[in-house]
């Protein structure tokens, strides 16, 4: 049996290389739950750690160098070994002193996983070679732009002056895109979990009334915020529905659950509570989006018996169904009225 290398801890500092940035992507097929896992295996090795949902994640690691006596792309190597034996999941770590080039090369690693460290007297050659459309935050419309300039490359983009870049792209973008092309990027590492909501949406074919339909469509997006919330280990402290209407008019209300709650039952009478309240009788639907707010943990909430033994028959129904559709992909299982 093999065990992820062990870091020494060290009052020395490891050699400077510039890179002190850890963009980390992990499998597009990785559960809500095993992000969490992830999230909280980078937090050991330094409480800046950045969630950039759904599968992504940033570390600033230059006091983790010093604590640890090693550089950053030794850190990576070792999160990634970690991450395979401890967790069950590959993932690709970009190296650098920047979060945009961090994030360069971690997309460059092919593979379900592995490590890419630019160390900062080598970000130059890395990113000259690189279509614009791989250029960190460029738009497939801003790329299309540049190409029809015979713009084709990162490094073509440092050999013309700024100026030009602003006139193509405008004066934001250009001068953004200027900085990109030459590696720099300020944007610190933030600590960040999860997002504190999560939201679902649906769109009709045609136009609905509150129906059968209506109430399907909206019974499916509780479905499947549930799953979500309850794959991401959080809770809900209220609900917002949005309802979008022919002519392009809205109507929005928010309530708050009587205890923070993931399960299908409680989101599904208070999203319909909120239907009722709209008080739709002709208004024809397009569209409704259903958000779940002022998340917390689902650890933090306390877990009382009810002594309603169809609610708790519910609950366990409802565990297994999660289950089933980890295995089997979401929405294998699901109410028989989504059908």
């Amino acid at each position: 049996m093999t065990t992820a290398p062990a870091l020494r801890h060290a009052a020395a500092p490891a050699a400077p290389d510039g890179s002190g940035v850890l963009h980390v992507r992990c499998a597009p097929a990785l559960s809500g739950e095993g992000y969490r896992e992830v999230l909280e295996l980078l937090r050991e090795f330094s409480p800046l750690v950045q969630a950039l949902p759904p599968r992504a994640a940033l570390v600033q690691v230059r006091g983790a160098r010093r604590y640890f006596g090693a550089g950053a792309g030794r850190i990576a190597e070792v999160v990634r070994l970690r991450a395979v034996a401890r967790l069950g999941t590959d993932v690709r770590i970009g190296v650098a002193g920047t979060w945009a080039v961090a994030a360069m090369a971690s997309a460059r690693i092919a593979g379900p996983g592995g490590v890419l460290a630019v160390p900062g007297d080598r970000v130059a050659g890395f990113l000259a070679p690189l279509p614009v459309e791989d250029l960190h935050g460029l738009g497939s419309r801003q790329a299309e732009a540049l190409r029809g300039y015979g713009l084709h490359t990162v490094g073509a983009l440092t050999r013309v002056p700024p100026g030009v870049l602003e006139r193509i792209l405008g004066k934001r973008a250009g001068r953004l895109v200027a900085e990109r092309a030459h590696g720099i990027d300020p944007r610190p590492v933030t600590p960040r979990d999860l997002p504190a909501s999560a939201a679902v949406r649906t769109g009709f074919a045609r136009q609905e009334l509150d129906g059968p339909r209506a109430r399907a469509a909206l019974l499916g997006l509780v479905v499947r915020l549930g799953a979500q919330l309850r794959g991401r280990g959080q809770a809900a402290r209220s609900l917002c529905l949005t309802l979008q209407f022919a002519g392009g008019t809205r109507w929005e209300r928010s309530r708050r659950l009587t205890e923070p709650s993931a399960h299908d039952e409680d989101l599904r009478t208070l999203a319909y509570r909120l239907m009722d309240a709209a008080g739709l009788q002709r208004a024809r639907l397009t569209g409704m989006v259903l958000r779940a707010e002022d998340l917390t943990a689902a650890e933090a909430v306390a877990r009382q018996l009810s002594l309603d033994p169809v609610r708790e028959a519910r609950l366990t129904v409802e565990a297994a169904i999660d289950r089933a559709n980890a295995r089997f992909g979401p929405g294998t299982v699901r109410p028989a009225a989504l059908f």
